[in-house]
């Protein structure tokens, strides 16, 4: 194995010597860019939710000292306990608020907290600011203890400064040891490659970890190492290499005259669950402030967005949990009743696993109950269930019509590797005509940007069953991405409560 320095940056010697790159798009890594991905397999903690976190806690510091200096000052259950109670909330939630208004939550303003130590004191005085006017004019100021209040605003900011040192120390550690960091490739290499790392790198407490640099042309017009970093592949072999590292980023290198080589390159790319950015160092065309995100200062063209990211897939992972197990409870006496059924219909199990592709391509093991003979079952499902197929059982016949056969589905959504709403998962080996459905539909692994469901928006509208037609294939696949680009929990829950409706139609569902 070769050393690979706690950047990700190699010797000229130990490419060299490493090269096994293949010609042409063959998807095969070389021994360089398997080490890389390696080592960038485990995941990190977001920066976005992080600082989430931060706000709770912060919420909680100036709630929790304002109730101990009252129950110190006043007596606690004394003197207008619930108005007090009712108070101290209110203002360590609008002292949070005001605080995320000046910026005060940005990472770089949390990794330095002495260089945001006055919008800290303006926020927090401005809070209690804000209180006495409303005090003022509801005229209930003399209720209340003026040294209470005044001793929490003391406090309150000597905690809020304490608390900010302690998690500056703890996050530059973290982004030290690569424990919380967003993780880029640059797609596109040479002289373009190395002015973006240059100022990319250039910037204070910059969270963003450079895996490495992929790009299709040869070394002589792209370089091997570009500013410290390999070349590790083809734009083919990034495909390859974002299923195995845990990549967050994508930074397209290229300016916008160079239109058929980004569209070429983004048509491979899209199907990512990462961010997808174009770099706007090197654009002559200016565009209108929104339509830029940043880096620190380095401007940037948002071409794709990672689905269902930070807060919103917390969101999503409570739903599935919630109604998981309220699926697991209602259904309970169903799948004992029909677990008891295929048991005495035929010899063999009573649940049938099955590998089929996940998030991001990942192989999962999906539960269901066993609706064929075991020595006729098909784990790959190289061959769809046709309608009276022999090898289904009388039992598995009635499961499949009802969807009976899905119920065990709720242990994978509650154990993670499924979602109850999203993209039905395919079995790997999938066929329709003797072809991968890969094969049949351009972009299709684009349907696995996110978490595979139980059920989903195809099947809601009556695309469930056998996949008999490309056509088919390729309807499944337009909703599943309309589902993706407009999720919701919204979404989720009308698709949640529409599923057994659309279940009650069967013609498809043999």
């Amino acid at each position: 194995m070769k050393e690979i320095d706690p950047a990700g940056r190699f010797s000229a010697k130990s490419v060299r010597s490493a090269e096994t790159r293949q010609n042409g798009d063959s998807g095969n890594l070389n021994e360089v860019a398997r080490q890389v991905a390696a080592q960038y397999r485990a995941d990190t903690l977001s920066p976005v939710m992080v600082c989430g976190v931060l706000h709770l806690i912060e919420f909680g510091v100036l709630f929790l000292s304002g109730i101990a200096l009252y129950a110190f000052n006043v007596s606690f259950f004394s003197h207008l306990v619930w108005q007090y109670l009712m108070v101290i909330a209110v203002v360590s939630a609008v002292a949070v608020i005001i605080l995320d208004i000046l910026d005060c939550y940005q990472i770089q303003a949390v990794m330095r907290p002495l260089r945001s130590l006055t919008r800290i004191l303006l926020g927090w005085a401005g809070t209690f600011a804000l209180m006495a006017v409303v005090a003022f004019f509801l005229k209930i100021s003399s209720d209340f203890s003026r040294l209470l209040f005044g001793t929490w605003f003391a406090v309150g900011f000597v905690l809020l400064v304490a608390l900010r040192l302690i998690v500056s120390t703890v996050l530059r550690r973290w982004a030290r040891n690569g424990r919380m960091e967003r993780r880029a490739v640059i797609v596109g290499g040479g002289k373009a490659a190395e002015v973006l790392i240059r100022q990319l790198e250039q910037q204070p407490y910059n969270d963003i970890r450079i895996c490495g640099i992929f790009d299709d042309r040869d070394d002589v017009r792209s370089p091997p190492i570009v500013a410290g970093y390999p070349k590790l592949g083809t734009i083919s072999e990034l495909v390859e290499f974002a299923r195995i590292a845990r990549v967050d980023m994508l930074i397209v290198s290229l300016p916008l005259t160079a239109e058929g080589r980004v569209l070429q390159l983004l048509k491979k790319l899209w199907v990512l669950p990462v961010d997808i950015r174009l770099s706007a160092h090197s654009n002559q065309l200016q565009f209108r402030p929104r339509a830029y995100s940043y880096i620190g200062a380095v401007a940037m063209l948002d071409i794709f967005d990672k689905p269902i990211t930070d807060w919103d897939s917390v969101a999503k992972r409570i739903f599935d949990i919630a109604f998981s197990l309220l699926g697991i409870v209602v259904f309970s006496p169903i799948m004992l009743i029909t677990a008891i059924a295929i048991k005495l219909d035929s010899k063999g199990p009573v649940l049938f696993k099955q590998k089929r592709h996940g998030f991001n391509n990942e192989i999962i093991e999906v539960y269901k109950f066993r609706s064929m003979y075991t020595d006729q079952s098909d784990p790959t499902a190289k061959k769809s269930v046709t309608k009276n197929d022999p090898r289904v059982t009388r039992v598995g016949r009635f499961i499949r019509k009802t969807s009976i056969d899905e119920l065990p589905q709720f242990f994978n959504a509650l154990f993670g590797s499924l979602s109850l709403v999203g993209p039905r998962p395919h079995a790997i080996a999938a066929q329709s005509h003797n072809l991968l459905y890969t094969e049949v539909v351009d972009g299709y692994f684009a349907r696995h940007k996110v978490k595979p469901g139980v059920t989903g928006w195809a099947q809601i509208n009556g695309w469930r069953g056998e996949m008999d037609t490309d056509e088919k294939i390729r309807m499944r696949t337009e909703l599943d991405l309309y589902y993706i680009e407009n999720w919701s929990l919204w979404f989720d829950l009308k698709i949640l409560a529409l599923t057994p409706i659309r279940l009650l139609n069967t013609e498809n569902a043999y």
